[in-house]
């Protein structure tokens, strides 16, 4: 088999329908969970999503039902990491973290 531009010019070039089953969610659900997941991580009251967080809204707000271990395949898929930092506290304060390093350690000469 050929390329696809050189047997059919440019219409070769463009998507065609793929095989296997299609998304569960369409693209605009898929937008208002993305939105909904950066929203939770930068949230000021701390907190981490963890996956059935996630199955929760999706059944809440879209009534589909992923089994756990496929959360992480559609997050891969909207371009997550599933490598989290830790959450921030709502109290923190840099201002109280950088004078805490300010302080001199007793060992130190």
């Amino acid at each position: 088999m050929g390329s696809p531009f050189l047997e059919e010019g440019l219409e070769g070039l463009q998507e065609k329908p793929r095989s296997g089953r299609p998304a569960f969610l369409t693209a605009d659900q898929q937008n208002q969970l993305r939105q909904f997941i950066k929203s939770e991580a930068t949230s000021p009251t701390g907190g981490r999503l963890i996956a059935s967080d996630i199955h929760h809204y999706i059944v809440t707000h879209f009534d589909k039902h992923y089994h756990p271990n496929s959360i992480y395949y559609l997050l891969e898929h909207m371009g997550f990491s599933w490598i989290t930092s830790r959450s921030k506290h709502p109290k923190q304060s840099q201002k109280a973290q950088d004078d805490f390093k300010k302080i001199p350690n007793r060992n130190d000469p």
